[in-house]
């Protein structure tokens, strides 16, 4: 087997533990974590023409990827890609300061609060590789919610795209297994078990150099 082989399949095992794929329930509303894939926000507008719940909350400013892409927030990104989907704009809520998954649920929690909309349950859409994490933060910061996630139906081979290359993906990735070991101890997600194959596959490929989206 090449090393690229071999990256690609310590990357795969990583991509199969972040990625949930649970059913879904009907909810109060959909929360769009952003990000620079508007494949997120597709996802949304097929959530919500399904009829999975009434309106879309869009959450993001300017994180550490999409600074570099974008001149406005995710969440104004995201409305006008939704928009263009043929979202009714009067159907979606822009969250614009979140920098990160522990930002968006809870700022989005505080904003939905600050108009008076308090949702029995929620879907947050995210991307594949993130789901884990979204799931992990959600059930710490917002306990109290019915929790459904979701993300758009890809594979690892398809998720990355012009916005990241695949390298950048399992930096990312990678960076979010150390944050999964790591935040609960901090206070920012719920514990979660993470499989020794896995780990190995982490250590793999930290020691190969994929280590850009480490924690200091």
């Amino acid at each position: 087997m090449t090393e690229t082989s071999k990256i690609i399949c310590f990357a795969q095992k990583i991509w199969d533990y972040h990625h949930l794929n649970l059913p879904l329930k009907k909810a109060g509303c959909i929360v769009g974590l952003g990000s620079y894939d508007l494949r997120v926000a597709d996802r949304c507008a097929e959530l919500y023409f399904e009829d999975w719940a009434p309106f879309i909350v869009f959450s993001g400013g300017l994180g550490n990827w999409t600074k570099a892409i974008w001149d406005r927030s995710e969440a104004e990104i995201f409305t006008d890609h939704a928009i263009q989907k043929g979202v009714p704009p009067d159907k979606i809520k822009l969250e614009k300061k979140a920098t990160n998954i522990g930002e968006n649920i809870s700022f989005t929690r505080k904003f939905l609060g600050e108009l008076n909309v308090q949702p029995q349950s929620i879907i947050v859409v995210t991307k594949p590789s993130t789901e884990r994490r979204a799931f992990a933060t959600c059930k710490k910061v917002w306990p109290e919610v019915e929790l459904f996630v979701t993300s758009p139906k890809l594979n690892f081979l398809k998720q990355a795209d012009e916005n990241i290359r695949q390298e950048n993906l399992i930096h990312e990735m990678v960076g979010d297994i150390q944050r999964i070991k790591v935040y609960p101890k901090l206070g920012y997600q719920i514990p979660q078990k993470i499989p020794r194959d896995v780990w190995q596959a982490y250590k793999k490929l930290v020691s190969l150099g994929y280590d850009k989206h480490l924690i200091k």
